[in-house]
C-alpha cells in the first residue's frame, strides 16, 4: 500500500490529506495525519491470525 502525506487547500482552507493508494483523508495539521499513519503501519505490521473457518478451508 503507498501511504503519501501532502499538504492540499480546500475553500475551507489549508489542510492535510493522506493518501493510501486510491483512497484520500483529510486533517485539520500535518501531526494528525502523521499521527494517523503512524497508527494505521503499527496496526498493518501487528501480527495477524486467520479465523478458524478459513484455517479448515486451505487445509
Amino acid at each position: 500500500m503507498k501511504i503519501l502525506v501532502r499538504p492540499t487547500s480546500t475553500p475551507q482552507g489549508a489542510s492535510w490529506q493522506v493518501c493510501l493508494d486510491q483512497h484520500a483523508v483529510s486533517f485539520r495539521s500535518e501531526a494528525e495525519a502523521r499521527r494517523f499513519v503512524s497508527v494505521l503501519e503499527e496496526r498493518l505490521k501487528a501480527p495477524h491470525t486467520l479465523p478458524e473457518w478459513s484455517r479448515r478451508i486451505a487445509s
